[in-house]
This record gives C-alpha cells, sequence and structure tokens, in this order.
C-alpha cells in the first residue's frame, strides 16, 4: 500500500451528447478513490461513448458484438525499460453512455451511482484486477464495495444478492 496522495492526470472525453453523463470531475474522483492506497501516480483515458462506438469495441477487442458498459485497456509499457522504472500510463477506459443509464434504469440505481461503479470497476482492471473465476469475483466485488462506500455510495451487488 502506498501512502499520500495519488498525482493524478485524468483526460476525460465526451462522444456523446452531455446530458446526464457525470462531469469530468466526477470521474477523477473514482479514479482516485479506486487507486487510493494502491498506486501512488498514474495518467488515463475515459471516453464516454454511444452504442455504435461501445459495440464497434468490443466487437473488434473482445469478439463480442454488443455494447457493454465498461472497456478497460490497460497500458502496453514499452520493451526495454530500466528495472524498476515504472511508467505512471495505466491505460484507457471506455463507458457507454447508453448502455449504464439502461442498466441504472433496470436496476433501480442512481445514474450517477451506477457510474461511480464502473469507473471503479473499470480503474481495478487497470489494475490487474479480474473476475475470471468465483473466488477473484468476490474479492474484486468486495474492494469495490469498499471503495465505493468510501465515496458514501451503496453496494452496487446488493440488489443482485437481495439484500
Amino acid at each position: 500500500m502506498t501512502k499520500g496522495p495519488v498525482r493524478l492526470d485524468v483526460a476525460v472525453s465526451y462522444a456523446v451528447p452531455r446530458a446526464g453523463v457525470p462531469a469530468a470531475q466526477s470521474f477523477r474522483k473514482w479514479v482516485a478513490a479506486a487507486l487510493a492506497g494502491r498506486i501512488r501516480e498514474a495518467d488515463l483515458a475515459i471516453r464516454i461513448v454511444d452504442a455504435p462506438e461501445g459495440q464497434a469495441l468490443n466487437r473488434h477487442y473482445r469478439g463480442k458484438d454488443y455494447a457493454t458498459n465498461v472497456l478497460s485497456f490497460p497500458a502496453e509499457m514499452p520493451e526495454g525499460l530500466p528495472k524498476g522504472i515504472k511508467f505512471p500510463l495505466l491505460g484507457d477506459l471506455v463507458i457507454c453512455a447508453p448502455v449504464v443509464a439502461r442498466e441504472a434504469a433496470e436496476q433501480g440505481k442512481p445514474l450517477a451511482a451506477h457510474y461511480a461503479h464502473l469507473t471503479v470497476h473499470g480503474t481495478l482492471h487497470l489494475l490487474g484486477w479480474d473476475h475470471e473465476d468465483d473466488k477473484e469475483a468476490e474479492a474484486m466485488e468486495q474492494l469495490e464495495r469498499e471503495i465505493l462506500a468510501g465515496l458514501g455510495l451503496p453496494d452496487p451487488y446488493a440488489a443482485e444478492r437481495g439484500d
């Protein structure tokens, strides 16, 4: 665990109308919460997209022909960096606004809370967290709950468990 504030550079771009989509400041706050105590500095980009772009990216990179809520693209470090040198580049997140809005409505969640959850979830993927098996999924979900609780947000998985 690292101590102290995170030096963070988060570039947020909007490829959709801004109505209903959180401000860049909110995305930065959510990323900072996900990184706190885990990394000292990070540069990442977040792009908010529409369904056709989200579907095209998901099809190209994951072979799945539908728009998904969040895609994480960890940075690939250049070969030949001296041992121990770490690039602050963390990677990119792509968040599909219409999918997030639809899911929030279907799940009865506040839209901003769902954006926060998906931003935290995607950021943890950039750090190497995954949910390929039940044990990994449980650990990642618990960490997401803790981070979101620290932001004053509810457990995003409560409805799935019937809480």
